[in-house]
């Protein structure tokens, strides 16, 4: 299925209306240099009528070169009983000097009646004048066909009518949306293949698809298979309720199962671009999305991870490089000599599986994990442990004594917590005393205070994120305590882990791992 698809990415528009998604306008205009990157044709920057930023986005963009991409700004159709001239939102459109709009109006009749409370006749009436009249006054004019399913559905004539009300007025493309979600791909796939007939010629058609039923993607892939000649959807999958169609999936699909022209060369950038814009949306790290989640080429069981070291494609449907992926190699009580050898390779460390300390390193892990430790999220922590079995890791400073107590005065006094820590260094002993939020943030000051005398350089480390678990342990009925911390020194992140029935004691092992690993690379 060779032929060219657009792609036209909506996440600073439509994924902004995803619940707790925000962005600003410095940020909108980092993402769409991304986008661009990443190949898109078009990138919907905003709806400059409803608000400031998206104007001041507009503002800026207007001065900037984004290659082949480009942006485009979105509004409605003219309202009822208003002359384009007259309408607000159309007006500020135009304002924004871009060259490509998408107009939304409505194609479901009932929509018409409840929501524009208007007739038939005025809402073709407002596609037909809203598209013709931005299309003499701008290069490329889309219509988002909104509710087009439903529509469809209810009233299929009306449906259509709305799709020819754009078309005769010009309009590039008509872009049909599944607004609710709620269609399933076959009924995408029929309704594509029929409309088209009804159009006659071959109708530059689009899809649009939200994922209220998990559909978003297999819609717009049917849509796609039936002749559409854009795509419309947002990165990670962002939006309203429950989202848009994910374009991580659709592009990577097209491209690499359809073998679909798409995305101009960039799908290289796609793992970049899909954190890139996570990590400013300020939401939680993309683990189990597909193409770009961090776990998507990610092998923990020991026979995946031997056939995979012997032949990737055995439990890899793609090169994960193809998207810009990486194959990454877990450790736990699943693990076999291969995902030591492999993971041990990732941190530099050459090792042979015949080495008969990769059994030892596999029989250790594998009671630690038993205990309830995790090396997953660790590998700083597996990374020690492994470099202490090969001999590869010299013990820089031991722990001698430590001591907490937390302290409030009063009342209604503020608790302050206390620690004390001995460290010993070639036989020097250093104490330290500090106070912190909590006994974990005062030991962490009081042991990083007691080694920076000899080791100036921790005192750029800093405890950027700390994660406490209550685990089932090897007893049943017990439990322990998991702490996983993540700490960095500015140049690198690294996450280390602690196991024990006492929370201040699993934090302690983290974090005295944490400034072992920190050492260790140092002298690397």
């Amino acid at each position: 299925m060779s032929r060219r698809v657009e792609i036209y990415d909506v996440t600073l528009r439509d994924g902004t209306q995803g619940e707790g998604i925000s962005f600003s306008v410095d940020e909108k205009v980092r993402i769409t240099e991304k986008l661009a990157d990443l190949g898109m044709d078009y990138i919907e920057g905003g709806w400059p009528g409803s608000n400031e930023r998206d104007r001041e986005y507009f503002s800026r963009a207007a001065g900037m070169d984004f290659g082949r991409s480009k942006v485009s700004a979105f509004s409605s159709t003219r309202r009822a009983g208003v002359s384009c001239d007259e309408d607000g939102n159309l007006q500020t459109l135009l304002k924004t000097g871009v060259g490509t709009a998408t107009l939304v109006g409505k194609a479901w009749d009932f929509h018409v009646a409840e929501v524009l409370e208007t007739s038939l006749e005025e809402n073709l009436a407002m596609i037909n004048d809203s598209v013709g009249y931005l299309k003499e006054r701008m290069d490329t004019v889309f219509f988002d066909a909104e509710h087009f399913f439903d529509g469809f559905k209810n009233n299929a004539d009306y449906a259509l009518a709305a799709c020819r009300a754009a078309f005769d007025a010009g309009a590039d493309a008509v872009i049909l949306c599944d607004t609710n979600g709620g269609s399933m791909p076959w009924e995408v796939g029929g309704a594509v293949a029929e409309i088209r007939k009804l159009l006659g010629g071959d109708p530059a058609l689009g899809i649009h698809a939200h994922n209220d039923t998990e559909q978003g993607v297999s819609n717009t892939l049917y849509a796609v298979r039936e002749g559409v000649r854009q795509v419309q959807g947002t990165m990670n999958g962002y939006g309203e309720r429950c989202g848009n169609a994910n374009l991580c999936s659709i592009m990577a699909n097209m491209s690499l199962k359809l073998g679909m022209d798409c995305c101009n060369g960039g799908l290289k950038n796609l793992y970049e671009t899909a954190h890139f814009i996570n990590d400013l949306a300020n939401l939680n790290p993309l683990k189990k999305k597909a193409f770009v989640g961090k776990s998507a080429f990610a092998h923990k069981g020991g026979i995946h991870a031997s056939a995979v070291v012997k032949n990737p494609g055995t439990y890899e449907h793609i090169n994960p490089e193809l998207v810009g992926n990486r194959r990454r190699f877990l450790v736990s009580d699943l693990s076999g000599r291969a995902n030591i050898v492999s993971k041990a390779a990732e941190t530099g460390i050459t090792v042979e599986p015949s080495d008969k300390r990769v059994k030892d390193i596999l029989a250790e892990l594998k009671n630690l994990e038993n205990k309830g430790y995790e090396f997953e999220g660790a590998e700083a922590s597996f990374e020690l442990l492994v470099r202490k079995h090969l001999g590869l890791y010299n013990k820089r400073f031991f722990v001698e004594d430590i001591k907490t107590s937390v302290i409030r005065e009063g009342k209604d006094g503020e608790p302050v917590s206390l620690a004390e820590v001995s460290v010993r260094v070639d036989g020097k002993i250093e104490r330290r005393e500090a106070s912190g939020n909590g006994p974990v943030n005062a030991l962490d000051k009081a042991l990083r205070q007691s080694l920076e005398g000899f080791f100036p350089a921790i005192r750029s480390v800093r405890l950027k994120d700390y994660k406490v678990r209550v685990v089932s342990s090897a007893k049943g009925t017990d439990s322990v305590v998991r702490v996983l911390v993540e700490s960095g020194d500015g140049k690198a992140v690294w996450n280390t882990v602690g196991v024990s029935e006492n929370i201040v004691e699993a934090s302690w092992r983290a974090l005295i791992d944490s400034i072992d690993y920190k050492l260790l690379r140092d002298e690397l």
